[in-house]
């Protein structure tokens, strides 16, 4: 049986869970920081097989499927522990057995009734008692956060001229396709509307994207102002730099993370054929088509109104609530 969760302290001491990936780490460490909590640890799993096969599902010997750090871990288990990913579903479980309050991130694929609240996209469908719905993903972009990605980009992107079209790359995933055949388009598109409003360009590729696009990329960004980041091996990633600097975006449909980032700027978000997404993410862009915070991108990107979205604060009022944090 596992074990009930003790209470908390005014400030507990807490913990965020996750495989390492860094879109489970974000969202992780981005709800404890919305908590007003400084994390004590944050846990990077290293699963042995039984556990990237069965997680977060339990087996006798569990509590080993970490290996001996975080076994060791478990003895000084804290009050509050954070996880993301299906990983991190078996880390928190287990530190729940011994009384820590557990909240996972994204859908478990089991009863969340083994965790104390669950946080998960609307377009996942999971609901229940201890259930937190949000619109996309949790994040850290609100307002404080892009004040201080202006300051420390101002030298790199403040003089570049207007307007600034950021474009966020990322790649194909099981949803959605992003290749060879597909990034002439979106390049097109793209070449037409820098060509009649001129401006500057601020791309940047992510971990996902296909290196083969690379060379395309690079060739389209050389003809505009700005700067094009695909790797460690141009310096610093000035992602918070091209959020806080944009005039307007564009994304590629693949991404929940990098969309609902976008989506937390003031700036119009043009997201490139979210039509032949499908899946799960596609109810999430058909939520953000339907609100008007988001358009197809065309030749126009024609601006419109944006207000941002920002569910991170309101979940993180919630838990507060549900867990008298």
């Amino acid at each position: 049986m596992e074990r009930p969760p003790t209470g908390l302290a005014h400030s507990p001491r807490a913990w965020t869970v996750s495989d390492g990936h860094a879109g489970n780490v974000r969202q992780a460490q981005a709800l404890v920081h919305a908590l007003g909590i400084a994390a004590e640890r944050d846990i990077v799993l290293q699963p042995g097989w039984l556990a990237q096969r069965l997680a977060p599902r339990r087996w006798p010997g569990a509590t080993r499927a970490f290996g001996p750090a975080f076994a060791s871990a478990l003895q000084a288990a804290p009050q509050l522990a954070v996880g993301c990913g299906r990983q991190a579903a078996l880390a928190t479980r287990l530190l729940r057995q011994r009384g820590t309050r557990a909240v996972q991130i994204l859908d478990p694929r089991i009863r969340p009734t083994h965790w104390d609240l669950v946080v998960v996209p609307e377009h996942d469908g999971l609901r229940g008692d201890n259930v937190v719905t949000l619109l996309g993903s949790l994040h850290p972009v609100d307002d404080a956060w892009l004040a201080q990605a202006r300051a420390r980009f101002a030298a790199a992107f403040a003089q570049l001229p207007a307007p600034r079209t950021a474009v966020l790359v990322g790649g194909a995933s099981r949803h959605a396709r992003l290749d060879a055949a597909a990034l002439p388009i979106l390049l097109s598109q793209l070449d037409r509307a820098l060509a009649r409003d001129g401006g500057s360009l601020l791309l940047t590729a992510s971990r996902r994207t296909n290196p083969a696009l690379f060379d395309a990329l690079r060739e389209f960004a050389s003809r505009w102002p700005g700067t094009c980041w695909l790797g460690a091996a141009d310096g610093e990633n000035p992602y918070p730099g091209l959020l806080a600097y944009a005039d307007r975006i564009v994304c590629t449909a693949d991404s929940v993370n990098m969309i609902s980032e976008a989506c937390a700027t003031r700036a119009p978000v043009f997201v490139f054929d979210p039509g032949s997404v499908g899946g799960r993410p596609r109810r999430f862009l058909d939520a953000l088509l339907a609100r008007g915070r988001i358009q197809p991108v065309d030749a126009a990107l024609k601006s419109f109104p944006a207000e941002p979205l920002r569910e991170t604060a309101r979940v993180a009022a919630e838990v507060r609530r549900r867990l008298s944090l």
